[in-house]
């Protein structure tokens, strides 16, 4: 967290530049490590947790929005089913949609509301990051494309 504030400082004018240099990474890339390395803190203060740990960014990128006891919840149900042995990233997401289907979370969203598109896992967004758009349509979690995008 603090490198992420501050110490990148005293050498580069911006986090991103620091990042390409020191770790070859892109901004977003790093803010995945990073948020990576504070749910794997999370999942060591748990006592069930003791020797199966993630061992690589993609186990846990699914559980970096969730609160910290669902992390851990998460990680030991994920654990369970594959049998006492590392989760792969696909098996985490599973557990993770799965409790996100449970709690119901009111939509924050608005029709009409301008937003900026990040595609992640859709498809349909693919080459539209950066760009803003409009809500058209909401449904729980799920937003209909814009017709009105435009580059940002």
């Amino acid at each position: 967290m603090e490198l992420r504030d501050r110490m990148y400082r005293s050498t580069h004018s911006t986090f991103e530049e620091y990042c390409k240099d020191r770790f070859g990474y892109n901004r977003s890339r790093s803010y995945q490590i990073i948020d990576a390395a504070i749910v794997v803190d999370n999942l060591q203060k748990c006592p069930q947790i003791v020797d199966i740990l993630p061992v690589a960014e993609g186990q846990v990128r699914p559980m970096t929005k969730l609160e910290p006891q669902q992390q851990q919840q998460v990680w030991l149900t994920a654990v369970q089913e594959t049998g006492g042995k590392v989760p792969t990233g696909r098996i985490v997401k599973d557990v993770v949609n799965r409790i996100r289907e449970r709690t119901k979370v009111p939509n924050p969203y608005h029709l009409g509301e301008i937003c900026l598109l990040l595609p992640k896992d859709n498809l349909d967004l693919r080459g539209k990051s950066g760009y803003w758009g409009e809500w058209l349509y909401i449904y729980r979690r799920f937003v209909e494309k814009s017709t009105r995008c435009d580059p940002g």
